[in-house]
């Protein structure tokens, strides 16, 4: 496994998303949460990885609870070496409700202190400032250790940070080559002033691993659609024909090709999620896969027509 160090905070290259975790969305139901989903977080402990993500609204609440029962039995020591992230809904982005919010999380985490604590979208109603005025009081009382942001802007991180007066560490987007958009302008930001990206779905919810775009929610359908591409279905064949390619020669599986390309972005960590302990142990296999720069520029060349 290999990690980075940003501020202070050392992170495997590839974390564990858990928006599955207590969700009925797409087969993940009663048996994963009370079974599959534990032993991901023992597996994942054992293999190195360090950054754990969660949200209230996964579940909703439910995967942090179960990240909360199952953590709970760690000793101080190995809690230490985990940064375990969870997000707030800013619905409504006052003092006392972010506070309120605060408490479900740590009690559902069993933690005294998040570990770091995003804000999960921007509110289209409240300045990003002000938001950040909202969760102020909860860095300076030490409730939280770290503050990220999630689905920001460079413009909106910045104005979120003078609402906070201190340092946001990370910004939690969506970044794979289905959905490079990050690599032009929030990548170079972080690098630049030691701010973290976090990459959520990093293989485009398996299209990366050879999913059909046809099978995926119809959100996401959209959100491909609105990419621009003048023929989503070459552009993607063509794509994932690229990482097919460049797997077999590296003895590799294409999904923990989409993972290197996310990984090897400077200050940049991938959580992908896992619907079995196999999937996980390939995915945390990805940090170790090192492409070559000829390998980088094709996918760079494949993904271009997803920029957009």
């Amino acid at each position: 496994m290999r990690y980075i160090d940003v501020d202070g905070l050392r992170v495997s290259r590839i974390g564990l998303g858990t928006w599955q975790f207590g969700s009925r969305e797409w087969g993940y139901g009663q048996q994963y949460a009370s079974e599959t989903a534990p032993a991901l977080l023992r597996r994942a402990i054992e293999l190195g990885i360090t950054m754990i993500d969660t949200a209230e609204a996964y579940g909703p609440a439910r995967s942090e609870a179960i990240i909360g029962d199952e953590l709970g039995g760690l000793v101080d020591g190995q809690r230490a070496g985990l940064t375990v992230a969870t997000k707030l809904m800013p619905i409504a982005p006052a003092e006392r409700i972010v506070a309120w919010q605060c408490a479900g999380s740590q009690r559902r985490l069993r933690a005294d202190r998040l570990d770091l604590y995003y804000v999960h979208w921007p509110n289209p109603f409240v300045a990003p400032r002000r938001v950040g005025q909202a969760v102020r009081p909860l860095l300076e009382a030490g409730r939280v250790r770290r503050i990220g942001v999630s689905n920001h802007t460079v413009e909106q991180w910045q104005q979120f940070e003078r609402g906070l007066r201190a340092r946001a560490i990370a910004n939690q987007v969506r970044f794979s080559l289905v959905s490079p958009g990050p690599a032009d302008d929030l990548v170079p930001y972080a690098a630049e002033h030691d701010r973290l990206i976090v990459a959520y779905s990093p293989i485009g919810q398996g299209v990366l691993a050879g999913r059909s775009p046809s099978s995926l929610p119809l959100a996401r359908r959209s959100q491909l659609r609105r990419s621009r591409v003048p023929d989503m279905t070459s552009a993607v064949a063509a794509l994932q024909q690229a990482v097919a390619e460049i797997a077999s020669a590296n003895g590799a599986t294409p999904a923990q090709v989409a993972l290197a390309w996310v990984a090897s972005h400077p200050n940049t960590v991938a959580i992908p999620g896992a619907r079995t302990v196999e999937q996980l142990e390939q995915n945390a296999a990805a940090a170790d896969l090192v492409l070559s720069d000829e390998e980088l520029a094709r996918l760079a060349e494949v993904s271009r027509p997803f920029a957009g």
